[in-house]
């Protein structure tokens, strides 16, 4: 059995003309392009007639047009593959937009692992029967079907008339009959693109949006940490982290917390070092100039000098 096979292996060799002749004898279907196969309901129904009983045909869709539809249908395939344990893996979200390589690879995987399992052949199963259990099953077939009421019968053309009475008259005398405006056709197939490709937008920015909220939250608990909380590069950060999205000076606010906080430590480092100048000066006195102080202080009455 067939369960992992290699890009090289003559299952992915086999043409589009080869899977769609398979899909509708198998089936009966009336499928013109293997695209056509994207909503997942006839991967499912190739699994029923190969594994009899394992598919619940009930939950399958054949009438699914959105791709909220369509993934039902494929989660419904995958079950199967793990009943079966089956490692296969489904891209679902390349296979719903409906491009024509990527179904065709996983429909030729399909022909390869039922022709494994069956033979080639389901000669007891009823595709048409088992469709009935499922929504749009029943019209399942009738779906691109060329018309056949009108194949097998040739209506025989209608004589001219060469009477003079049978011609129209030349000059109608009644007003004109208006010609009936075909109805525009709308291609939903575009929009449910569209709609596709902004929801994986949307979950990225939802993924992004979240990465970084979590680094600012790690900011704000370690800022309320009791070690650093009154530090002022923290009062700063967490002026930046609760602004509101207008405020464009809080920027410039919490640079002046920062400048505000530096300036007293750095009057203490000159107050420091203007003491320790006036300390080594005094030291390089000579022993005259030291005594001409001592006699000043002896003047000036000091309560420390004795007589």
């Amino acid at each position: 059995m067939a369960t992992n096979i290699g890009m090289m292996d003559a299952a992915y060799f086999v043409g589009r003309s080869e899977i769609l002749s398979w899909i509708n004898s198998t089936l009966q279907l009336n499928l013109s392009k293997v695209e056509e196969a994207c909503s997942g309901a006839v991967h499912c129904q190739l699994m029923d007639a190969a594994h009899p009983g394992v598919v619940p045909m009930h939950k399958v869709n054949f009438d699914a047009k959105s791709e909220y539809d369509m993934i039902q249908n494929y989660k419904v395939l995958q079950d199967v593959f793990n009943k079966l344990k089956i490692t296969k893996h489904i891209e679902v979200s390349k296979l719903v937009k409906g491009r024509p390589l990527d179904n065709l690879e996983l429909m030729q995987w399909m022909k390869r692992y039922c022709d494994s399992v069956s033979g080639g052949g389901h000669h007891n199963y009823n595709p048409m029967e088992r469709r009935e259990a499922c929504k749009g099953g029943k019209d399942a077939g009738k779906k691109s079907a060329p018309a056949q009421s009108t194949r097998g019968s040739t209506a025989a053309p209608k004589p001219h008339s060469t009477r003079r009475g049978d011609l129209p008259p030349a000059h109608p005398t009644g007003p004109p009959a208006k010609i009936a405006k075909p109805t525009p056709t709308i291609d939903i197939s575009a929009y449910d693109q569209q709609i596709t490709e902004l929801k994986l937008t949307m979950d990225g920015l939802e993924k992004e949006r979240d990465f970084y909220f979590a680094k600012l939250r790690d900011i704000e608990i370690l800022c309320q940490s009791s070690n650093i909380s009154n530090l002022p590069v923290v009062a700063a950060i967490q002026k930046i982290l609760y602004a509101a999205e207008e405020d464009a000076s809080v920027v410039e606010e919490a640079q002046a917390l920062i400048v505000n906080q530096d300036k007293p430590l750095n009057q203490k480092r000159k107050n420091i070092v203007n003491v320790d100048v006036d300390a080594a000066a005094s030291d390089t006195l000579s022993p005259k100039q030291r005594v001409s102080n001592a006699s000043d202080v002896h003047c000036s009455g000091s309560p420390l000098m004795t007589y």
